[in-house]
């Protein structure tokens, strides 16, 4: 079949939703009502936070390498192996090694001061020169306490897939059957009750052995987390295939009331069992440890196609809002992690109730965010490597 080549816009939507709600996930973790290591805690906290971060954690990471599979094999379509191999090490890479040397002292410090609030005053001074101090530790502990592991994960997925899409060019008899068998088992996969039903006893699987109940952040070593790299490997693999066989995505995305009532069900089933996380002397800790990450996966699974069934009916022609937040999607994602860590730790101390705090961060990082992409990035050689561009993005005239 032939294959379209074109901008979907409603995947560049549902990316643009996602990264957003990976703002305001991030911004709520200084309002969980329980310690859980992250920089600073509020003196404001909320039970609703610890929810929303439990639903919207199990399917916003697997939707986006979903999205990314998706887009990387229509980028393989339509430029060849070579050139997205290029594009990718410019786009992936270099952000990944900047991140390192610029991003990452920005977190530390902020670590560090949130850390400080939390015993009496935040130390600016003090806080910046530990960030800085911590890029002589590298490569020891890179990825702790940022977001780069999700560029890493995504250069170790593109490579895999260059380099089989490179072995299969060379076997093109071995190509077809595969391909032929794959569409057969993927329709099977999305069209199915039970090929759903497979899924969700998968990604279970993969669940049980991760350290905490729900989806770990593998940002401790380079090492590649196992569990998780079977979860996204799945997710990105999934979105390979359906950009191969587009008709698919009906199917995947079809939401009936009996899947809405079975989501509505994980939903509450993971809530409530969560809280036996903390008792593993529990007689049945097992049995509900089971039905969490059955939960869990589906919800992972069922939130992820009602939501692109969403975007779909909302978002299928062009959006100036959706162009606009698409262009800054990735810029965003990269600097949002620094700001919103700096902005817990100044708003932590302050008497306002949780959720004016949570707006107030989460709109005070986009604007920065925006500002900062309209000062430095746009029509620049940053926004040249951020898009993976064939050559430098030109300034207009005058």
């Amino acid at each position: 079949m032939t294959m379209s080549t074109e901008r979907i816009e409603y995947l560049d939507a549902l990316r643009a939703f996602a990264l957003i709600l990976g703002v305001v996930f991030h911004a709520g973790l200084s309002f969980m009502p329980v310690f859980i290591g992250w920089a600073v805690m509020d003196i404001n906290t909320s039970p609703v936070v610890s929810i929303f971060s439990l639903v919207s954690h199990s399917f916003r990471m697997p939707l986006f390498f979903l999205i990314a599979g998706f887009f990387t094999c229509m980028s393989l379509q339509k430029y060849g192996v070579k050139a997205l191999a290029t594009s990718r090490a410019v786009r992936l890479g270099i952000p990944f090694i900047a991140g390192w040397f610029l991003l990452r002292p920005l977190l530390v410090s902020g670590w560090v001061m949130g850390g400080q609030s939390m015993r009496g005053e935040a130390d600016i001074p003090d806080g910046l020169w530990q960030g800085l101090n911590s890029l002589t530790e590298l490569p020891a502990g890179m990825f702790t306490g940022t977001h780069l592991w999700f560029l890493y994960y995504l250069m170790l997925f593109t490579a895999i897939a260059v380099l089989v899409s490179s072995l299969l060019e060379r076997v093109p008899a071995t190509s077809q059957s595969l391909a032929l068998a794959g569409k057969r088992f993927l329709a099977w996969l999305c069209t199915s009750r039970l090929g759903l039903v497979l899924r969700c006893l998968l990604v279970a699987g993969c669940l049980w052995w991760m350290e905490h109940w729900g989806l770990d952040t593998p940002d401790k070593s380079l090492w590649p987390h196992i569990p998780l790299l079977l979860i996204y490997g799945g997710f990105f693999l999934l979105g390979w295939g359906l950009y191969q066989h587009q008709p698919l995505l009906a199917d995947f995305m079809q939401i009936s009331w009996f899947l809405l009532t079975w989501l509505v069900i994980s939903v509450m089933g993971a809530i409530f069992l969560s809280a036996y996380e903390m008792h593993p002397g529990h007689e049945f800790y097992l049995y509900y440890k089971a039905g969490f990450v059955l939960c869990y996966a589906s919800i992972m699974w069922l939130l992820t196609a009602a939501l692109m069934t969403v975007c779909k009916r909302l978002f299928s022609q062009p959006n100036a809002t959706i162009s606009y937040l698409s262009a800054r999607a990735y810029w965003l994602y990269l600097i949002h992690l620094p700001l919103v860590v700096w902005l817990q730790v100044a708003f932590a101390e302050m008497p306002l109730h949780w959720l004016v705090k949570l707006i107030s961060i989460t709109l005070i990082t986009l604007a920065i965010a925006f500002t900062l992409f309209e000062l430095i990035v746009k029509r620049t050689w940053l926004q040249y490597v951020l898009s993976g561009a064939s050559k430098p993005v030109a300034k207009r005239a005058g």
